[in-house]
């Protein structure tokens, strides 16, 4: 249905996860996936839908928030990254050092900001080898890109999110958690899935530094000012990892991932999902 559905390969983590055969385009999801960790109802403000259609967000407190906002066919089904860790076994290596992701944007919205500013915070900060996981809206900026590694800093991207059913790295999350799997801490200048996801991996994670500017940033929901009240285990440059862990797992749907037959049923594959069982 919606082209955001396939953002970051969800959708051929969740057909994997249910035990079809993964294609080059997944089969059509019946109903809008949340895409990314938010603080509303786990879509975007302002994204037009379908009346009546369903909404499979990532987890419980989306589902009341979206509940809260008049939303009445929405169902808690667990992130995506959280089945791929499922799926994934441990390496064994031990991790080290610290991989940051800088707040970025999008096609629709640039972040305006001092990169050198968070650069030098982070080096003051962070003990060890740091990678930068550069989102790829900011990793096609040569200037950007030469900073960090200037810096010293290892330069990295997970890969293209996608856009309009086009070109979909349907290994972005794998790419992504192999990353944070070899690394001790994750840090960002603003709360974000990247945070959550490396509290779940089991990494020690931080949010400092100076959050940046949205382009046209929309406050419907709070923005920056509610993350910090809502969320103050994740801020600061050291946290408690197992309260920031505790939390992930609320975020993500970890402790509520449904079976492959079930995902199959909500995601509206459940004919060729029970032919895979």
């Amino acid at each position: 249905m919606h082209h955001a559905n396939y953002y970051y390969g969800h959708g051929h983590v969740l057909a994997r996860y249910c035990g079809l055969d993964e294609p080059m385009h997944p089969p059509r999801m019946q109903g809008y996936l949340q895409h990314g960790w938010n603080i509303g109802d786990g879509l975007a403000p302002g994204v037009p839908f379908v009346a009546g259609s369903r909404l499979l967000v990532w987890s419980e407190e989306t589902r009341r928030r979206a509940f809260s906002q008049g939303r009445r066919n929405v169902v808690a089904v667990g992130s995506p990254f959280a089945y791929l860790m499922t799926m994934t076994p441990e390496t064994g290596t031990e991790p080290e050092g610290t991989i940051f992701y800088p707040f970025h944007g999008w096609e629709g919205q640039q972040v305006h900001g001092d990169h050198q500013r968070l650069i030098d915070e982070v080096k003051a900060t962070e003990d060890g080898p740091i990678t930068v996981c550069l989102y790829w809206n900011e990793h096609r900026v040569r200037s950007i890109r030469r900073l960090y590694e200037r810096a010293g800093f290892r330069v990295i991207c997970h890969g293209y999110r996608g856009f309009w059913w086009r070109d979909h790295d349907r290994e972005f999350l794998d790419r992504q958690l192999a990353e944070l799997r070899r690394h001790r801490r994750v840090v960002s200048n603003r709360l974000c899935s990247a945070i959550w996801y490396g509290a779940l991996a089991g990494c020690d994670v931080a949010v400092y530094g100076d959050p940046m500017v949205l382009e046209a940033g929309d406050m419907t929901f709070g923005g920056e000012p509610r993350l910090r009240r809502q969320w103050p285990e994740v801020y600061g440059t050291h946290t408690d990892r197992a309260a920031c862990h505790a939390s992930a797992r609320r975020e993500l749907g970890a402790d509520i991932l449904a079976t492959p037959i079930e995902l199959a049923y909500h995601l509206g594959w459940h004919p060729p999902a029970a032919r895979a069982a």
